[in-house]
């Protein structure tokens, strides 16, 4: 009899163990958070994958291209690579701010710079924790969202296939 319960608590501990272990695994990735503020009360927060970005710059000259949409204010060279600059508050229908950053993204060997208001913070999501929405037409930049775990503040994930496909 007793070999029998410690056969019952070796399974039972065994499934705790494995149950553990599905807990412990789920993947996780590291995203860059970044402001585009709506207005002067509020702002809106996106993230992108941290294995898309390249560099973070405060200190960069915009060469104007003409005839080109509006959101892109032009080329900056950064080493010698001619590259390009959106201006994502532009592109996503929000006004432009005084000052801004450049992200340069890497996406598919395509580089990109983006200019956003503010660099937040670099933060580590469970991927099962990213809500998938679906794209329409003004959503089109967004993959998903998700809760910054740290303060419960909403986390809209910038959809890089849209934000570098050819218009």
């Amino acid at each position: 009899m007793q070999h029998l319960e410690s056969k019952e608590g070796e399974e039972t501990m065994s499934m705790i163990e494995e149950s553990v272990s599905i807990k412990t695994t789920s993947k996780t990735s590291k995203y860059l958070i970044f402001v585009i503020r709506k207005n002067e009360t509020s702002e809106l927060k996106l993230g992108v994958d941290a294995k898309y970005v390249v560099e973070i710059l405060n200190n960069y000259s915009v060469t104007y291209l003409p005839m080109m949409p509006e959101y892109v204010r032009g080329v900056f060279n950064m080493r010698g690579q001619i590259i390009p600059v959106m201006d994502l508050r532009l592109r996503l229908n929000k006004p432009v701010g005084e000052k801004s950053l450049l992200v340069v993204l890497n996406y598919e060997g395509i580089e990109l710079g983006i200019q956003v208001d503010s660099v937040d913070r670099m933060v580590d999501i469970e991927e099962d924790t990213i809500t998938t929405i679906q794209s329409q037409e003004y959503q089109r930049f967004v993959s998903g969202m998700c809760t910054i775990p740290e303060n419960q503040e909403t986390l809209l994930i910038l959809n890089c296939d849209q934000l570098f496909a050819n218009e």
